[in-house]
């Protein structure tokens, strides 16, 4: 794989180090085309130009589908964001009094707050607390019992890096009736994700993160066979089988994911995120995944070697984009604020410094990070 040429569609390297994809990614050049486009067309032609931005979107769904291996496009929908793909199944599932949702303890607040919220409809949240940089499928496994509906998982945490076993995890929810839904945002795009292997019920990831797309358009999986057991929420006009029939009262919801895309969706968010997913399967997720731990591994010997401590597990098969550091005697806001002086992009988060480079970044720009600490 020439990175090089792949670095070359990044117009955020010209100025900083950025390595906080974690967070808020910097978008690829065919993504902010994609935008400019939109702008311009949208301009230009108003809602004359209404199915060429409906053929781009199914475009962009065929795309989506193909990133998950999804069954069919129609398994997918497109969110506003990571959180409502979250509280679609957190409000939709037909919950009784007394039943329970497992997570981890350390969950991202948006995997959290979803099923907290539930509480007035008398249904537990079980937290499985971390044992120390590792989430273990035996403690997620005792959590459970006869009661427990759902579990819910990041696909990789947010604050430690941990990148989950959602094999091992998706075969406990199989064996024992548990709906598995994944909050996908701090992996995909940057991991192979293959639900028809995985025994994933639901996924949401928004797309500013390893997607490197705008912010407001998140890629959602609902499997089949779930569909008319939840309850749609957010449902409206393009809920329904005929969706352009405005003058016709006719409810009959579409039989697949596409029921929770309710009213208008993010055309310029969607068809940039199309962009950065092609450019993504061109290069490969297997060729991404590959790269990107092999940065990281750079980094944390390299950080090692300068006196940091590495906080993420980097077992095989544990090991993600993101690496938690720790810097002795000095506070993480601190190391993040003298790094963009020094024109690199990393974060804070859970007390550590956050670094979590794409597969666009160089060794050289995480000495630069290393450089910056020490």
């Amino acid at each position: 794989m020439d990175w090089t040429a792949f670095r070359a569609h990044f117009p955020v390297t010209r100025r900083w180090a950025f390595l906080d994809h974690a967070a808020v990614a910097p978008i690829p050049d065919a993504a902010a085309a994609a935008l400019e486009d939109y702008g311009r067309r949208i301009a230009e032609n108003g809602l004359a130009d209404i199915w060429h931005w409906v053929d781009r979107v199914a475009h962009v769904r065929r795309l989506s589908a193909r990133l998950v291996n999804a069954p069919s496009p129609d398994d997918i929908y497109f969110a506003p964001n990571t959180t409502l793909g979250i509280g679609f199944i957190a409000e939709g599932y037909p919950w009784k009094p007394g039943e329970n949702v497992v997570l981890a303890s350390e969950e991202y607040p948006s995997n959290q707050y979803p099923w907290l919220n539930l509480r007035d409809r008398g249904v537990e949240v079980r937290t499985v607390p971390s044992r120390g940089n590792r989430v273990e499928v035996d403690d997620v496994r005792a959590a459970m019992d006869g009661n427990t509906r759902v579990l819910s998982t990041s696909f990789v945490q947010f604050g430690s890096g941990f990148r989950a076993n959602l094999d091992a995890l998706g075969e406990l929810c199989q064996d024992r009736g548990v709906f598995f839904f994944v909050d996908a945002i701090q992996g995909l795009g940057v991991f192979p994700l293959d639900v028809q292997r995985t025994p994933i019920d639901a996924l949401a990831a928004d797309g500013h993160k390893w997607l490197l797309a705008p912010e407001g358009a998140a890629i959602a999986y609902i499997r089949r066979e779930w569909v008319e057991k939840l309850h749609a929420i957010g449902v409206g006009a393009h809920s329904v089988v005929n969706p352009f029939e405005y003058s016709t009262i006719d409810f009959r919801m579409k039989p697949h994911a596409g029921r929770w895309e309710g009213g208008a969706l993010n055309i310029p968010g969607v068809t940039a995120l199309g962009a950065s997913v092609e450019l993504l399967l061109e290069a490969g997720i297997e060729n991404v995944a590959a790269r990107v731990l092999d940065l990281t591994d750079h980094l944390c010997d390299r950080a090692r070697s300068a006196g940091l401590e590495v906080f993420s597990s980097r077992r095989a098969g544990d090991s993600s984009g993101i690496v938690s550091l720790t810097v002795p005697g000095t506070e993480p806001k601190a190391v993040m604020k003298r790094c963009r002086e020094a024109g690199v992009i990393v974060n804070a988060r859970a007390g550590r410094v956050r670094v979590s480079p794409h597969a666009y970044n160089t060794e050289a720009e995480l000495d630069r990070f290393v450089d910056a600490v020490r």
